[in-house]
């Protein structure tokens, strides 16, 4: 089966489709993307308002959306926070990924979960900004009906390409069934990026980065643009336009009210 990467991640497994990564990156070995429930902590300090996400590390594989579907299915998830430190994967696969959050009421972010060892022997779970959402992972955060990006964290994107023609992707040869499937993926993105409310300029940054050249990093000015970050604080769970909807309507009853 032909396989496409975006960004030229190349995993071990033979059986995956049309997929996309950056740079490899040792995110503990992990061969397929991984969920779990993290809670702030410890609860002493926090009490009842410990915040909760799902972390979602490692690529996205043809496993991935199923994983995701059977993990929603043991606790409830909706209207859950998901934190993504991935190196990208499956296009197909993202794009399925993106609309099980979509319907799951997902708010997504980038950030790393980290488990310190505390004094009293115990630990402590907090939530750092500081991670990288690379190639089609930028695409999978755009599946949050909320999405907050950390200044802290990098989004990088790369382009589309075949996984077998990605080691002398400048002089290999291709046939028009390859450049048929590319050109397909990119549609698919296209659409996709438009119905989960993305600016295209996200898919265009993209595919102006040729696997041969580092990732491309967006600027904060770009996340904004293209729709990958909606709200102000991660754990806020109201959109910017609905907050500022919501300050209007205040201030208006506020006046009327007013004697």
């Amino acid at each position: 089966m032909i396989r496409i990467f975006f960004g030229g991640f190349v995993l071990a497994c033979a059986c995956l489709p049309a997929v996309a990564g950056g740079a490899p990156i040792d995110r503990q070995k992990i061969s397929s993307m991984r969920f779990a429930w993290r809670s702030e902590g410890p609860a002493s300090l926090c009490g009842n308002m410990c915040n909760t996400w799902i972390s979602a590390v490692g690529p996205i594989t043809d496993s991935t959306p199923h994983e995701f579907e059977a993990f929603a299915k043991q606790k409830d998830v909706r209207g859950a926070t998901l934190v993504l430190d991935s190196e990208g994967g499956s296009v197909v696969d993202t794009i399925a990924l993106g609309h099980a959050l979509r319907r799951l009421d997902i708010t997504t972010s980038v950030g790393t979960t980290v488990i310190a060892s505390a004094p009293d022997g115990g630990s402590t779970t907090t939530l750092s900004p500081v991670a990288d959402c690379e190639s089609m992972c930028a695409f999978a955060l755009l599946g949050g009906v909320r999405r907050y990006v950390p200044l802290e964290a990098r989004v990088l994107v790369h382009q589309i390409w075949l996984a077998k023609k990605r080691e002398h992707s400048e002089t290999a040869s291709y046939t028009a069934d390859e450049i048929v499937l590319v050109e397909r993926d990119i549609g698919s993105l296209a659409r996709y990026t438009i119905e989960m409310g993305g600016g295209i300029e996200l898919l265009q940054a993209a595919l102006r980065v040729p696997p041969w050249q580092p990732l491309y990093r967006l600027s904060g000015d770009e996340i904004q643009r293209m729709g990958l970050n909606t709200i102000d604080h991660l754990f806020d769970a109201k959109p910017k336009e609905v907050a500022t909807a919501a300050a209007r309507e205040a201030t208006l009853a506020n006046a009327v009210a007013a004697p």
